[in-house]
């Protein structure tokens, strides 16, 4: 039988090596879309009741961004605890809290809106901020929805052809509420490994609060809105601190209650450590750090440069750059 020529043998050469790089290339693009989406291997969040923490919900950095973001924006309006935790149920049904582009006939995002039926453009539908507003907008004129059972409170703002299904995610829902509102402390943690972007630093901190939670969010405490002042020393060259003053005469707290919103803060942080390279979060005595052994709250000495001054301590957020 004649020898292959050597044409041939390249061509082979070349023919296994392409083979190869193919399945490397699929092997890649497997395991970075189990790490995105959650599968084995891929970094997680959790949250636990503030009870006896016997109750826990276990998710993905992406459905922890997305939560805090309906959160935020459903505190920012002023909506109780009982919305966000309609709102968060919704999402959990609808999308499994994911911003997703596709759904039912034109539905999209995190609510399945459709642009067809008035809920906006299919670019603002995308936003979660402004998702999570017109959702809350049309949750405000249920008369009485506090009130109402979860099901049927979620179904008069989404006409749901399966309105019983909001009921499976109320308990998830309750936890996630009760922690990216503040009004459970150090409930929410992340594993904080960094998602596949670039690290977004303080800069990207500042204005992924600022989109979440609007520009009072960085007023410094005692200034009213509209005053003027000096403005603020440039942060020395590497640093990697966002500090959020949280107390009475903080225009970020809003009246609201002072510890709730430092832990809501504090607690959003978490949530958003994979995606914005976040490594530590500081607040009331307790320490988050990216990484840890099962990235739990420890507390921290006090008198120390940050350390414990009660619940009006401001909230440290320190990032990788």
């Amino acid at each position: 039988m004649p020898e292959p020529s050597p044409s041939l043998k390249r061509r082979g050469r070349l023919f296994r090596f392409g083979a190869a790089l193919v399945v490397l290339l699929a092997l890649a693009g497997y395991l970075a879309v189990q790490y995105v989406t959650g599968g084995k291997g891929a970094p997680g969040c959790r949250v636990v009741s503030g009870g006896d923490g016997r109750a826990a919900y276990d998710f993905t950095p992406e459905q922890a961004v997305n939560a805090a973001t309906i959160a935020a924006v459903g505190t920012g309006r002023g909506m109780p605890q009982r919305a966000v935790t309609i709102a968060l149920a919704t999402a959990l049904q609808e999308s499994g809290l994911r911003n997703i582009e596709h759904g039912d006939r034109d539905s999209l995002g995190l609510f399945q809106q459709r642009p067809s039926q008035g809920w906006g453009t299919a670019k603002q539908i995308l936003d979660p901020t402004y998702a999570a507003g017109v959702f809350y907008e049309h949750l405000a004129k249920v008369r009485g929805y506090t009130r109402l059972p979860l099901t049927v409170a979620a179904q008069r703002v989404q006409r749901s052809g399966f309105p019983e299904a909001y009921a499976k995610h109320e308990p998830d829902a309750e936890l996630l509420s009760a922690a990216l509102t503040g009004a459970s402390a150090a409930t929410l943690t992340c594993d904080g490994r960094p998602a596949m972007t670039r690290a977004a630093g303080p800069d990207g901190v500042r204005a992924a609060l600022v989109r979440d939670f609007g520009r009072d969010v960085l007023q410094p405490a005692g200034l009213e809105v509209g005053a003027t002042t000096a403005p603020a020393p440039s942060p020395a060259p590497g640093a990697r601190t966002v500090t959020l003053p949280v107390d009475a005469g903080s225009s970020a707290a809003g009246g609201r209650d002072v510890r709730r919103r430092g832990w809501q803060l504090a607690h959003w942080a978490v949530a958003n450590s994979s995606a914005l390279h976040i490594e530590r979060v500081r607040y009331g005595g307790r320490e988050w750090t990216a990484g840890s052994t099962d990235s739990r709250w420890l507390p921290v000495a006090s008198g120390g440069a940050g350390g414990a001054r009660g619940a009006a301590d401001a909230v440290r957020i320190v990032t990788a750059q």
